[in-house]
């Protein structure tokens, strides 16, 4: 017979003393509890006390965090999502029966709810003094006392949860998190963007250079993808007659995964008709400003031993310019020939690749110029070989109307004025495809219907995606995209199989 433990991280003492307090005819797992108010509500209301107890009686819940016992009396700490509070329990008052039943079966991890009343202990701090207890939930997995080291690093993103209990400092992250969401989400509702949802199963994938995901829809008889971007959704949505869209999408990229990558993220993408590349520029540098605003008060931040400074305005560079001023190389004063060199001598990765300036500027920029852009940078006036979805620049020939914008050496944005020639377009998506047959994976599809929309007239449009799990890693100084996403992609471990890891552990700089 196979050990109810054997396949879980199950506490075999707890699960006797679930049977034992059964046995006794306690309920372990009650449906519901008049909880008041919370922690944080307790301490607010009661900040003011002294050591004689209040008049009226509270009720709150919580887990239990900490249990001191001192014979006739036991101190406890209580913790909700709000905070945490200290216990006071006697004997005296509990009685014989309830005053036992704690000291033998309330342990760390276990969810109560408690009746009393609140003072202030000698020691100054705001306790409860317990009249009463019910047992909500036997926590049958024993908490770890903290966590450090690799090991334990991996363990918190494979249990969340359990990093969520223990650590504040991540549950703060993560409530950061949320309302630098909801403050994206109000800034384009206030200035007039209206929300949609397209497909995350798409028959064709696009918005980006990327290696798909792919499924099958049995019914349909199709291959699907799950979608790289929600780019090409949202501009036939601005062909039939919408000016202002945006959606906070859910993408998946079929990639490493590393630091600043994982196969499912988050972004925003936003499209603005009549407008161009320079004001979704604009727009945003104000949309990042104001979410820091409210979130720090300033907009210089500390990350890691480094301090970005948001202040507006954000420093500009075209791609030529940001290659000839950083990495020392004046692309258009040399040969093909002599870049291949140069490439060779600086060890630019994927040089083979590149058969025209313009595509020595790509590689030059992103294997010498990307990790030196530490403040907040935009850089514009990309290649046209590397932008299929940007309009033609409208004075330089060869690049488009595209900008990125990066911070502390990583693209955490990309926009543009959108493409909305559709035989310029079908000839771009040819390109695409040729690369794609020859063996790009990331190449782009050709998206006929797309295509199509364009052909109906879509109006000058400018575009942006901002990449929201990188922004939170910068607006709440963590340094891997894992301590910013609730559950990260992780390699399933089989039972008792070690994490094998080529990343170094990341740490949360959080203080």
């Amino acid at each position: 017979m196979t050990s109810p433990t054997e396949n879980t991280a199950f506490d075999q003492t707890r699960l006797d003393k679930i049977h034992a307090l059964r046995e006794k005819g306690v309920s372990i797992f009650p449906p519901t509890f008049d909880r008041q108010v919370t922690v944080q509500e307790i301490k607010t209301k009661y900040a003011e006390i002294t050591h004689d107890k209040s008049v009226e009686s509270i009720s709150t819940a919580g887990r239990i965090y900490i249990v001191r016992n001192h014979g006739k009396t036991i101190f406890a700490d209580l913790g909700d999502e709000t905070g945490k509070i200290q216990l006071y329990l006697r004997k005296n008052d509990l009685g014989d029966e309830q005053f036992d039943l704690f000291n033998q079966f309330i342990e760390r991890g276990d969810i109560i709810g408690v009746t009393g009343h609140v003072f202030r202990t000698k020691l100054g701090e705001i306790t409860i003094w317990v009249d009463t207890f019910t047992l909500l939930c036997k926590a049958v997995c024993s908490l770890p006392e903290k966590f450090h080291g690799l090991t334990d690093v991996e363990k918190r993103y494979r249990q969340r949860y359990v990093d969520l209990i223990v650590n504040e400092e991540s549950k703060q992250t993560f409530r950061n998190r949320s309302r630098i969401v909801s403050l994206i989400r109000r800034y384009l509702d206030d200035h007039g963007f209206l929300e949609f949802e397209t497909p995350i199963l798409q028959p064709v994938y696009g918005g980006a250079n990327a290696r798909p995901f792919t499924s099958y829809h049995n019914f349909l008889d199709q291959k699907l993808f799950l979608r790289i971007a929600p780019e090409l959704y949202l501009k036939r949505l601005v062909v039939g007659g919408f000016e202002k869209v945006f959606e906070i999408a859910r993408n998946f990229r079929n990639e490493a995964v590393d630091a600043d990558h994982n196969p499912e993220f988050s972004m925003v993408e936003i499209y603005w008709a009549y407008r161009d590349f320079s004001d979704m520029m604009a727009l945003t540098e104000d949309i990042v400003c104001s979410i820091i605003q409210e979130v720090h008060g300033k907009f210089e931040i500390p990350y890691g031993e480094i301090t970005l400074n948001f202040t507006k305005p954000w420093k500009k560079l075209s791609m030529t310019d940001a290659v000839k001023e950083i990495g020392g190389i004046d692309v258009f004063t040399h040969s093909v020939e002599e870049l291949r060199t140069l490439a060779q001598q600086h060890k630019i990765e994927g040089w083979e690749k590149a058969n025209s300036q313009r595509e020595f500027l790509i590689a030059f920029f992103e294997g010498l110029v990307e990790e030196k852009l530490i403040q907040p940078t935009f850089i514009y006036d990309y290649p046209v070989e590397n932008s299929p979805l940007a309009k033609r620049h409208r004075s330089r020939e060869g690049f488009t109307e595209r900008f990125e914008f990066f911070i502390n050496g990583m693209e955490v944005g990309n926009g543009f004025s959108e493409l909305n020639d559709p035989v310029d377009q079908k000839e771009r998506f040819e390109a695409q495809d040729e690369k794609r047959r020859l063996g790009d994976v990331e190449a782009q599809m050709i998206d006929y219907d797309f295509i199509n929309a364009l052909g109906y007239g879509m109006p000058p449009t400018g575009g942006v995606g901002i990449g929201i799990d990188r922004l939170v890693m910068l607006l709440t100084n963590n340094n891997s995209i894992k301590e910013v996403i609730l559950f990260p992609s992780m390699k399933t471990q089989k039972p008792g199989e070690e994490e094998e890891s080529g990343e170094h552990p990341a740490v949360n700089n959080s203080s």
